[in-house]
């Protein structure tokens, strides 16, 4: 099969390269190209990335938010974790299936979009059609960090519930365990790549489609319309022990902006909280946005004791 490289380890700009070769890079042949994302969690098309990540962590670990053209669940990536891409006229895993087996590794499809090893999930994958084209690409976990992996999914709050796409969580194992005559994730994307291209050699892609892939990357996919933008309803509660008594905060979100706030709890302050809620209704749902209008508003006025960075912690938790 022939095939194009993309040594990018960007995950925007990696979520435009896909794009743009389903839509805009055409070929009478079928082909691949595998790839790789620093660290970043990739949450499918229709999901809500604030009922899916915890995005407190992703913040303070530098750890980026990309949302991808296709369906399916979110996904943690590192350097340690390879990405496969086919498009063509009509596409499936399966070539990678059988690239696998042929190096010892007993993979097998499920029904679920998924690879399974011994009953273990190695990999997810997922599918989007463009006129006459198909794409399908999915993750190859190699030695991914599992603690991160379950970290970055596990959204911190006493109750979350979302409209969209919900992520659907399996055993996960590493397929270095199945691969011991490989020293490195480059040594096994070597031995991969010469399976599938089988002989075959690299289609062009010049300097000119890498920098119109940037331009998509720049102008959609790093964008916090795509990223947050495209989320669905959902409703959130918080609630802590602050210096004014217990607090209950209910948020109600849709399309990433704040639609409805209500406070409630056994605290103390002075003025009625209904006056700060009114005054949060509309805000992005950004720790920064949301510290900047609660400093404004002096939260002390309704919360006794309570400053503006209290608050925002109890509504972002770590």
């Amino acid at each position: 099969m022939r095939f194009l490289t993309n040594p990018s380890t960007d995950p925007w700009y990696n979520m435009s390269f896909d794009e743009y070769c389903l839509e805009q890079y055409l070929s009478d042949d079928d082909y691949f190209y595998l790839w790789r994302n620093r660290p970043s969690v990739i949450i499918g098309l229709n999901q809500n990335a604030y009922s899916e990540v915890n995005l407190a962590y992703l913040e303070s670990h530098g750890i980026r938010l990309a949302r991808r053209v296709t369906g399916g669940g979110a996904v943690y990536h590192d350097l340690q974790n390879l990405n496969y891409t086919f498009i063509g006229k009509e596409v499936t895993p399966q070539p990678m299936v059988e690239a696998l087996r042929s190096l010892g590794v007993p993979a097998e499809l499920t029904g679920r979009n998924d690879i399974f090893v011994e009953g273990r999930k190695v990999s997810g994958y997922a599918r989007r059609v463009w006129h006459d084209r198909q794409i399908v690409h999915g993750t190859l976990m190699y030695d991914v960090d599992l603690d991160t992996l379950s970290r970055v999914l596990d959204v911190p709050g006493s109750k979350m519930e979302a409209k969209g796409i919900a992520s659907v969580h399996s055993r996960v194992a590493n397929l270095k365990d199945y691969l011991p005559q490989f020293a490195s994730l480059d040594e096994v994307q070597a031995a991969l790549h010469g399976i599938l291209a089988a002989g075959d050699g690299e289609l062009p892609f010049g300097e000119e489609r890498r920098a119109a892939v940037q331009r998509i990357a720049d102008g959609k996919f790093s964008t916090w319309e795509w990223l947050y933008g495209r989320s669905r309803e959902a409703d959130i509660v918080r609630s802590g022990s602050l210096p004014c008594g217990t607090v209950e905060v209910r948020l109600s979100l849709d399309r990433g902006c704040l639609t409805a706030v209500g406070f409630g709890g056994d605290f103390l302050g002075g003025l009625p909280a209904g006056q700060l809620e009114q005054r949060l209704v509309g805000l992005r749902f950004e720790r920064e946005a949301l510290l900047a209008a609660l400093e404004a508003a002096d939260p002390g006025r309704y919360f006794d004791g309570v400053s503006a960075g209290m608050l925002a912690d109890l509504i972002f938790p770590s």
